[in-house]
């Protein structure tokens, strides 16, 4: 049983992504099947030796003594030998889904940075991820890339996860639809996208050895259903497994994740690649793991000489090579990379993805709070006063392997320490977007003063003296960092309470990498959620607070009041000494673990309804300068198949976009709290649209010995406009029926 696109996705916005090959589409599963059979016949020509080129490979940077970067290689994540006898390429690798990453500015160019992951996911608009993931992976081919390491996907267990910022949500259909999008368009340009961290990779703190406890059930329900969904909407070409060990098993060891669930339940025929560092022997080969990435940071290379004693000792260990081969041959086909391969020297029409990049950033702001109607702000306000933030420079961006910079780099750099090969990836930079530059653009005939916010009584002198006070407040993330709680750095909160005190038509700008807590919330005037915003960052934080743009973003995660309200208020391994760099032992290596069955499948928004805990902001709450109503909702069922039919209409003055919201609310009488469906639909005023939105069957079951189930009985349904503010429940008998994937 497979999914059904909540959306239709359009191709038309491919033709934005300059260096496409004229007939790029998606990639489907049939290219797959087809890809598959000439896999099998390359095979049969291979030698023995040509079988273990395929299965490792270099992280192509010069960061670790003694790496050398192939002439046909590029500066990058990664490269991966070719065989030119049987025209097969070299795959060459960069990350990420952000953008071509920066890599520390070695390659001396710049890439379109899209907004965060989160921000995207904030647009709950398949549509805006796709034309992202074909802007990007056209710039990936002209760098002479064929794969990205693109398509995070990990949900967002904990609020404090560093690299929550670059996935997107807490939710495992919106995080599945919007991940396919960007993976359908990535591929379309002919290049291989992965997704990743497969799986249940929670935390960065202590990623290479905290163990996930979860009952299968549960993770079936959650994060892997976001995989699952994400791998049949995207067909990307590799799964990136995860650093982090479940139920003792490394990610990129692991016969139940990688071989039980991935390739045998899910019939999946790409191939896996490890993350950077992430390979603890040659038995990952056996279970499931099919490329060593980044081979320079494991302990050793794995996956070419003992490899292939393994295979000459062992029949079965010779089909798994076999095996591997064909599904690296297969992704390599299914995508067109031999056919249409990526040279440098290409060109890149940055005007016409930057574009890309400000739509996104423009429908991923989330207005959180607008007291008495203090947004927008009028043209012709006579005095701004605009505060911290680095406002006068740029727009924040989280910091490691994502990092994405334009040309001529970064606007700015704020060190945080540290002398090693990797210390660049750790920066806290921003991108050449300032908003204050924007800002006094939108209100030419104000007289617009700028503060740094070191100081807190220069700032509140400024915010007295006029008519309003703009705060930008960062909350900067990076991989390999957790956060250690919820609160703003550098002393911004006391920044923004003083600045409230003396102003009270204070806005508070944000651009953080996940949740916050806002002890300062109620008094101040108005609150942007604008994300890490990406490349053209600055001109849509004005466009919102003017009213250019009316905000439709949605939270893709819930915003919770404290700590206290997590399934786990301390992080686990907050207070553990990490191995060092070679993973040497240390006190408690093997004691550090992350219980997930506390939530199970209760993630985000689904726990707080469990256990009715009121967060600051639910997931799915965003706010808007005009008001939309939802009606009408009808439940059309037949056997375990249904399909949700409403209307939204926009009650106000303003045009303006909403997200409808289908919540399944209970299940044979038992509260339940779980996203079914949405649509994000412009609306004039007054003016109404009707929606309809197929019900993936998936999520009214339960998984429970080796398929799913959806049991008869009644069902409530309820369309919101967040997951906390429920319309009327709507009643229906679903059939009952057990089923394998």
């Amino acid at each position: 049983m497979k999914l059904r696109p909540v959306f239709s996705v359009g191709c038309a916005v491919a033709a934005l992504a300059v260096g496409l090959p004229a007939a790029a589409e998606p990639v489907t599963s049939a290219d797959f099947a087809k890809a598959e059979a000439r896999a099998v016949a390359t095979l049969k020509q291979m030698t023995v030796d040509e079988k273990y080129v395929l299965t490792h490979g270099i992280m192509a940077v010069p960061f670790i003594p003694g790496t050398v970067v192939p002439a046909d290689g590029v500066l990058g994540a990664g490269y991966v030998a070719g065989i030119p006898r049987l025209n097969i390429p070299a795959l060459t690798e960069s990350d990420a889904s952000l953008g071509v990453a920066w890599v520390g500015g070695l390659r001396h160019d710049g890439a379109t940075a899209l907004p965060s992951g989160l921000a995207q996911a904030a647009t709950w608009n398949p549509d805006t991820l796709y034309a992202g993931g074909a802007a990007i992976g056209a710039e990936a081919r002209a760098k002479a890339f064929n794969v990205l390491l693109a398509g995070g996907v990990n949900l967002a267990r904990d609020p404090r996860n560093g690299r929550t910022f670059e996935y997107l949500a807490e939710d495992p259909l919106l995080s599945g639809v919007l991940v396919g999008a960007a993976i359908r368009g990535i591929q379309s340009n002919h290049i291989i996208s992965t997704i990743k961290h497969f799986a249940l990779n929670g935390q960065e703190t202590g990623r290479k050895y905290v163990d996930v406890k979860i009952a299968e059930g549960a993770a079936r329900e959650s994060d892997l259903l976001a995989f699952q969904i994400g791998i049949e909407q995207g067909q990307p070409g590799s799964v990136m497994c995860s650093y982090n060990r479940i139920l003792g098993k490394q990610g990129c060891d692991q016969d139940w994740l990688l071989n039980k669930v991935l390739k045998q339940s899910w019939g999946w025929k790409g191939f896996v690649m490890s993350d950077w560092g992430a390979v603890p022997g040659v038995e990952a080969a056996i279970n499931g793991l099919d490329q060593q990435s980044g081979e320079q940071l494991d302990k050793a290379v794995f996956f070419t000489g003992p490899l292939k004693a393994k295979a000459a000792a062992d029949p079965a260990w010779a089909a798994r090579v076999d095996d591997i081969n064909k599904r690296v041959l297969t992704a390599i086909y299914a995508t067109g990379i031999d056919k249409f391969p990526a040279k440098p020297g290409g060109t890149i029409d940055f005007a016409a993805h930057g574009q890309i990049a400000l739509d996104a950033a423009k429908q991923a702001i989330v207005l959180l709070r607008n007291a008495n109607g203090a947004l927008p702000l009028a043209k012709s306000t006579k005095s701004i006063a605009v505060i911290g933030g680095y406002a006068d420079t740029g727009v924040l961006s989280g910091a490691g392997s994502s990092q994405v910079q334009g040309e001529g780099g970064p606007a700015a750099v704020r060190s945080v320490g540290g002398d090693g090969p990797f210390a660049a990836f750790m920066n806290q930079q921003y991108h050449r977007s300032a908003p204050l530059k924007a800002i006094k653009a939108l209100a030419p005939q104000a007289t617009v003063t700028f503060r740094d916010g070191r100081y807190i009584a220069d700032a509140v002198e400024k915010a007295k003296q006029a008519e309003v006070a703009i705060v930008f407040a960062n909350e900067w993330r990076a991989e390999g960092l957790d956060q250690p709680d919820l609160s703003l750095p550098d002393g911004q909160d006391a920044l923004i309470a003083a600045v409230a005190a003396a102003n009270p038509n204070t806005i508070v700008v944000l651009q953080t990498g996940g949740p916050i807590a806002m002890p300062w919330l109620d008094k101040v005037a108005g609150v942007l959620e604008a994300w890490y915003p990406g490349a053209r960052g600055g001109e849509a934080i004005a466009s919102v607070l003017f009213g250019d743009t009316n905000p439709g973003g949605r939270l893709p995660v819930t915003f919770p009041a404290s700590l206290d309200q997590l399934p786990r208020p301390k992080l686990d391994g907050a207070d553990w000494v990490e191995p060092n760099f070679a993973g040497d032992a240390a006190p408690g290596k093997d004691q550090l673990h992350a219980n997930y069955d506390i939530e199970g499948s209760d993630v985000g928004y689904r726990w707080f309804a469990r256990k009715g805990a009121k967060p600051l902001f639910p997931f799915g709450f965003g706010l808007s300068y005009t008001s939309f109503a939802g009606s009408g909702l009808a439940i059309a069922a037949k056997g375990v198949s249904a399909t949700a039919h409403f209307t939204l209409t926009n009650t106000g003055k303003l045009a303006g976009d909403d997200v409808g919201q289908v919540y399944l609310v209970s299940r044979k009488g038992e509260a339940r709290r779980r996203l079914v469906g949405f649509q994000r639909v412009s609306l004039a005023p007054g003016a109404s649209q009707q929606v309809s939105v197929t019900i993936d069957p998936r999520l009214l079951a339960d998984w429970k010995d080796g398929g799913w189930t959806v049991p008869a009985g009644d069902y409530g349904f309820a369309l919101g406009r967040n997951a906390d503010d429920l319309g009327p429940v709507v009643t229906v008998k679903i059939a009952g029926k057990t089923w394998k994937d």
